[in-house]
Order: C-alpha cells, then sequence, then structure tokens
C-alpha cells in the first residue's frame, strides 16, 4: 500500500521524507564534512545567497558574518528537530535548554539581583512595586556583564510612575533582550499602567479570574497585555518571571509564537517583527506553520524533561551569537542533570 508523507508525495519519491526510510544512507550537502582531505575548500563568492557566510578554520563550524555559529551538515538527524542537520548544533540546542532550565529553578529557589528584590517586595506584602519592578527586567532587560541590573535601577520606581521622562528611559542602557525600541520613551511604560489601572491594579490585571487554572491564567493574560512596544518575547518574559519567583500562579500553556508570526500590528505601528525566537524555532524544527511549531516545542521539552519556558531563552540563545544570561551565573544548580536529559533525548 503506498504511503504519502507530510508533504503529499509518496514517501518514497519525496526528496526530503526519502532520507528518513530504512537502510538509506544519510545525506551529506557539502560542507567541509563531504570533502575529502586534500581537498581545498572553494572561496566562498561575498554575498552568494544572501548569507555571506564565511567558513572558520574549524572544520565543523561556519560562522555567519553576524556572528552567528552553525555546524555543518554531518549527517545527524532527528525527528525531535527534523530541521537540524548538525550534532553540534544539537549539542549547543541542549546546552542552552541545561541553562535555560537552570535559570528556572534558580529563578523559583534564590532569584539574584532584581528578582530577588521582586520577591521580597513581595512577600513584605508590596505586590504592586514588585509586579513592577518584574516588568521593568523583562521590559528594559539584564545587562550582560558584572552589573546586570544597573539600568533597571536607574528606571524610575512606582512611586515615580507620575513623573517618566522619555529621555529618561532612551538613556538607558538596554540588555540583549530588551523590548525597548530607541525614541520611544516612556510609552510602554505608560500604556502598561494605563492597562493596569483600567482593571484597579496591577494585581488585579495580572490575576484575572481567581478560578482560572495556572496555564489558564498565562494564556489570558498574555493574550490581554498586547500593548504597544510589548512584544511577543517581554509578555512571555514577564509571565515567566512573575510565576516562577511565585507573586502568580502562572505556567507557560505554549510560546504563543503566534503573536510574532501574525502580520497583525498594535495601534502605535510597532510589531513583533524580528522575534529571534520564531526564527530558531524555524530552523529547528524544519517547519513554519505556528501550530506545528508549538506541538513540535511541546513534545521536545517532554522528551527533554524540560519547561516549556525554559525553551524561549534556549532558542533565544542557540539562535544568537553569545548567551544571554539575563542577570543569572553561567553554571546553575541542575544544570548538569538537565543537560544530560537534553542530550540523550536529542541523541548526542
Amino acid at each position: 500500500m503506498p504511503t504519502f508523507c507530510r508533504h503529499n508525495r509518496f514517501v518514497e519519491r519525496c526528496p526530503i521524507c526519502s532520507k528518513t526510510l530504512p537502510g538509506t544512507p544519510p545525506a551529506r550537502r557539502g560542507g567541509s564534512a563531504s570533502r575529502s582531505a586534500g581537498s581545498p575548500a572553494r572561496a566562498g563568492r561575498p554575498g552568494a545567497g544572501g548569507h555571506g557566510a564565511k567558513r572558520s578554520r574549524a572544520t565543523d563550524m561556519k560562522v555567519y558574518v553576524d556572528g552567528r555559529r552553525r555546524g555543518v551538515d554531518d549527517g545527524y538527524a532527528c525527528d525531535l528537530v527534523p530541521g537540524l542537520r548538525s550534532s553540534l548544533d544539537a549539542r549547543r540546542l541542549a546546552e542552552e535548554m541545561a541553562f535555560a532550565e537552570g535559570r528556572l529553578q534558580t529563578l523559583a529557589l534564590e532569584p539574584p539581583g532584581a528578582y530577588g528584590l521582586a520577591a521580597e517586595l513581595a512577600r513584605g506584602g508590596e505586590i504592586e512595586r514588585a509586579s513592577w519592578l518584574c516588568f521593568l527586567i523583562a521590559y528594559l532587560g539584564p545587562l550582560d556583564g558584572e552589573t546586570p541590573f544597573a539600568a533597571i535601577s536607574a528606571a524610575p520606581s512606582l512611586d515615580q510612575a507620575d513623573e517618566l521622562g522619555d529621555e529618561q528611559i532612551d538613556a538607558l542602557e538596554l540588555g540583549p533582550r530588551t523590548c525597548h525600541q530607541p525614541g520611544r520613551g516612556a510609552g510602554t511604560l505608560r500604556a502598561y499602567l494605563a492597562w493596569a489601572q483600567r482593571a484597579g491594579s496591577q494585581h488585579a490585571a495580572l490575576t484575572g479570574e481567581e478560578s482560572w487554572s495556572a496555564e489558564r491564567r498565562f494564556e489570558r493574560v498574555f493574550e490581554r497585555l498586547s500593548i504597544p512596544g510589548f512584544p511577543r518575547w517581554g509578555r512571555l518574559e514577564l509571565l515567566v518571571i512573575l510565576g516562577g519567583l511565585g507573586l502568580y500562579e502562572m505556567s507557560a500553556d505554549s510560546l504563543h509564537l503566534a503573536a510574532s508570526a501574525s502580520p497583525r500590528t498594535s495601534r502605535a505601528g510597532g510589531s513583533d517583527a524580528g522575534d529571534q525566537v520564531l526564527v530558531a524555532a524555524k530552523r529547528v524544527f524544519g517547519i513554519g506553520d505556528p501550530l506545528l511549531l508549538e506541538r513540535r516545542a511541546k513534545r521536545l521539552a517532554l522528551e527533554a524533561g524540560a519547561s516549556l519556558a525554559a525553551l524561549d531563552l534556549a532558542l533565544f540563545n542557540w539562535y544568537g551569537s553569545e548567551r544571554a544570561t539575563l542577570g543569572f551565573p553561567d553554571q546553575a544548580p541542575g544544570e548538569a542533570e538537565a543537560r544530560v536529559q537534553a542530550e540523550l533525548a536529542l541523541g548526542v
């Protein structure tokens, strides 16, 4: 009986799916891994293919002009990450998943810097000030380096919200995952405060209905937080922080990639264009449909024993040239165990 693949072709005739049939040798699509030891590498044409990629000295790695690192095709294949063809890329993804998972454990047990201050404020009954501080962390983004929370400390406190100045916000140094766009001023901060005031307070707006489950609350608040200048990754990061610190009962139900994939723009003309996580997810999972991306992300998290929320930062760091630590140490408790599980799931 003929079998059709996901591309609506006979499996045997599909140039992609036929490679997964038993007995089919792994295909190699060029790169230094497929050259003989004595064959000289051909110089790439500048700008050819739109990537402008240059090969590094390592025969199993290539580095793009924007600093991104990618392994060459070495025949790697895993149905959890059908878009990857390099075991190096898979290993790097496992490393970033482990770091992101360790970060969530540290957030819950021993939050550093401004995260810890927000948790302390909440324990002292100052939930409004704690919620505002978490918003600043998610919106501005911690810096990389020895003083990751310098800009957040310099930002206006909730008590100074009535005196928000555009120049003050635009002058702040921003982290690698910032949501702030230069020249926007304090517009998004004012929009967030107005959003909270419509519900009566931040606590009321972020809690929603008391009867909601943690997953339902995460989903509904994410949808309601669609304010100008606050893209998908900022909204998701805010809710992950609030839930991880225990300020609100929230648990990520999905990565909400459809919010970035949609051409919809905000009232202020901003959009989620340039969402690095969406681009990375398409490359890792080998497909562009947001619904299928979410399904494959959930399956990967389940098989790797990781939290779905950890995948957002893991994909961001995997795609980038340097790891964004977001104020957390490079080695966190539980990271080594998480890495073992991720590597086992990915077969590296």
